[in-house]
């Protein structure tokens, strides 16, 4: 095994308050630390998703809530009130915003190119980062490209390359170094340096075999995350470090189990790890709203059985930082104090957003031209649409904007499937809603005006550079895959006023509509399956009158079902549906499929077909949020009696339904 320590600067790393003629105000480890104890200040920022600048391409207008731009001079002040301070990232970087799929799918990189959000954290003096799930979106040779354009070292502890697992995690030849040791000089309370050694060590989601399959297979494998820690953290310590850090892009689950998706709690637990970072979930850790009542997590003070840990949102939208106080004993530091903080670049006034920090301008500067050859890019019409395209009712009724994803791949596939075994097979489509708000905000919705339809349009009707898919599956398969979907609502209890409709918890993404079938949703039943797949309630049937082809369906027929290849490949969990049920598994993306039916169709009509809808529950009535523009398409909504029922949360309105 060769030795890992990482030579690198001490750039940024001395912040003293002496270089600014402001008044700082130093955390209080700085100024009470002794001779013999030293304030260590970790920066993290995590899911950036290429958003370096703070511009929503998607709705193609400035946005206060993202932006590396805007969290780089949050992390030049932070630096400020510490003696000694380091930042590190937590990976998804390359994939989340058209400025990533220009760069991957029409720009590309040359050799020496660098991607925008290298340009941009290279000018921050990052010490290290770990890869995202993300990162392997468009391929291990693009990740490699943009890879070597970083000038701080990328750690992953559990990505092998090839597809042999070794018997002892640390014979495994991974993809990356699993850690670095950096060695570095802190000032010490009473000004004198000193040295330390800091242990990096990073891990991904092993989901990305699933996720990205088609990039993946055949060329690496992923181990679980706790199992790869447990291996690599004592020889972390062997060589000498004094305090470790773990990347964990992978968020907060107390829920043991193999593959953890979300194994940062059990990370924590790791002898050995001082502190841990974690993201992967777009939640924001410590704080009041996200983790609550979980044992083991202390979301006031910010710590994992025990451990200091951060999750600092997604975008830029907010700057984790963890403060540790060292103290040597003899020649060795140790932790003896902590404290966790998410700092956000934004704040809610009058139900606006306000920023709380300007640009960075260095990093606006170094991307002006991928800036607007990304608008360029955006704005690119390719068709019409004669109905306006938005989704803000997409969580309660038949919503255009994905019936325009499930007519653009049906319209795909059937032209494929027409020579094939399954050219007489009965075809479906499954498509969720993207952008439905949640935790993304309340103007975090699809809306495209009746005329011309850019790339920008369609990259807001599908945000993920998913591949198409087509499984075969039953009747019965159908329906459980509709059970699964409809555990989005909450039980409802009939002849009661304004019950909350929406479980929150459950992802937007995961309420696939299946087209080519007619359905009811009864809401009086509880739902079958949790928003993990996993059976709640056994006897429970909430989807009636499911027909195909104006009869109740076969459970025994067989039906193709088109999809993308997180769906496909199990993503969600829903019952029955994985790999093995896929026939064709498409060369295209979703996004580039609909760009191609809109192109061919030239005018399209994404009016939606009402072919599923609530039954009815006399007496009762349900609320849920949704943007506050809503009230411009109520009347397009044909299948439901909805009415305003006040102002929500957060820039929300909220609406109620008579069912």
């Amino acid at each position: 095994m060769s030795h890992l320590r990482h030579p690198v600067s001490r750039r940024g790393f001395l912040a003293g308050a002496a270089a600014s003629g402001a008044l700082i105000m130093l955390h209080p480890f700085s100024a009470r630390a002794q001779a013999n104890q030293a304030h260590l200040r970790i920066m993290e920022t995590t899911d950036i998703h290429v958003n370096v600048l703070p511009y929503d391409y998607y709705a193609d207008k400035a946005n206060d809530t993202m932006g590396l731009s805007r969290t780089a001079s949050l992390i030049a002040a932070v630096r400020k009130e510490a003696t000694n301070a380091m930042l590190i990232d937590n990976g998804d970087l390359l994939q989340g915003n058209p400025m990533g799929d220009y760069i991957a799918y029409e720009k590309g990189l040359k050799d020496g190119d660098l991607h925008p959000i290298m340009k941009g954290m290279n000018l921050l003096g990052y010490e290290c980062s770990t890869l995202g799930n993300h990162e392997f979106n468009y391929g291990l040779s693009f990740l490699d490209k943009v890879l070597a354009g970083a000038n701080f070292p990328f750690v992953c502890a559990n990505l092998i390359r090839g597809t042999e697992l070794a018997a002892n995690p640390r014979d495994d030849k991974l993809y990356l170094k699993p850690y670095v040791i950096l060695d570095k000089k802190i000032k010490d309370g009473s000004g004198a340096e000193q040295p330390i050694k800091i242990g990096i060590i990073g891990f991904v989601p092993p989901q990305i075999m699933v996720w990205d399959l088609k990039n993946l297979e055949g060329n690496v494998r992923t181990r679980d995350i706790v199992e790869a820690a447990k291996a690599w953290v004592p020889q972390i310590k062997e060589e000498g470090a004094d305090i470790v850090i773990a990347l964990s892009h992978s968020g907060i689950d107390i829920k043991q189990g193999d593959g953890m998706e979300n194994a940062s709690f059990f990370v924590a637990g790791v002898e050995g790890i001082d502190a841990v970072f974690t993201g992967h979930q777009h939640l924001v850790f410590p704080g009041k709203k996200d983790f609550q009542a979980l044992d083991g997590v202390d979301t006031e003070k910010g710590t994992l059985q025990g451990k200091p840990a951060v999750m600092g949102g997604f975008w830029g939208s907010h700057m984790g930082l963890i403060d540790l106080l060292l103290e040597r004993d003899g020649s060795k530091w140790r932790v003896v104090s902590a404290t966790s903080e998410a700092r956000p670049i934004y704040e809610r006034v009058d139900k606006a957003n306000k920023p709380t920090v300007a640009d960075d301008q260095r990093i606006v500067d170094a991307l002006k031209a991928d800036h607007e050859a990304t608008l360029a890019y955006v704005r690119r019409p390719v068709g019409k649409t004669s109905a306006p395209l938005y989704s803000y009712f997409a969580l309660v009724a038949d919503d255009p904007s994905v019936q325009i994803v499930n007519q653009a791949q049906s319209w795909y596939l059937k032209d494929i499937l027409k020579s094939t075994q399954w050219k007489d097979v009965p075809l479906l489509s499954a498509a969720a809603p993207f952008k439905a708000g949640g935790r993304n905000g309340a103007d975090y919705y699809t809306d495209v005006a009746v005329g011309d339809i850019a790339i920008k349009n369609v990259a807001d009707l599908y945000l993920y550079p998913n591949t198409v898919r087509a499984v075969e599956i039953t009747g019965a398969q159908v329906k459980e895959w509709l059970e699964m979907s409809a555990g989005i609502f909450k039980k409802i209890e009939a002849g009661k006023a304004d019950q909350a409709l929406i479980d929150t918890e459950f992802p937007s993404y995961n309420f696939d509509v299946i087209d080519g079938v007619s359905y009811k949703i009864d809401l009086s039943q509880p739902p079958k399956y949790d928003a993990k797949g996993g059976v709640a309630n056994t006897g429970s049937s909430r989807i009636v009158d499911l027909s195909f082809d104006g009869k109740p369906i076969d459970p025994a027929a067989k039906f193709v079902v088109a999809t993308n290849n997180y769906r496909a490949g199990g993503g969600g969990n829903f019952p029955d549906i994985n790999a093995s049920k896929i026939i064709y598994e498409a060369p295209d993306t979703n996004r580039d499929v609909i760009v191609r039916y809109v192109v061919s169709e030239g005018t399209i009509n994404p009016s939606a077909d009402d072919n599923w809808s609530f039954t009815p529950l006399p007496g009762t009535s349900v609320v849920f949020e949704t943007g506050p523009r809503a009230k411009d398409f109520i009347s397009g909504v044909k299948s439901l009696k909805i009415e305003p029922a006040g102002e929500g949360e957060a820039g929300f309105a909220k609406y109620r339904i008579l069912l």
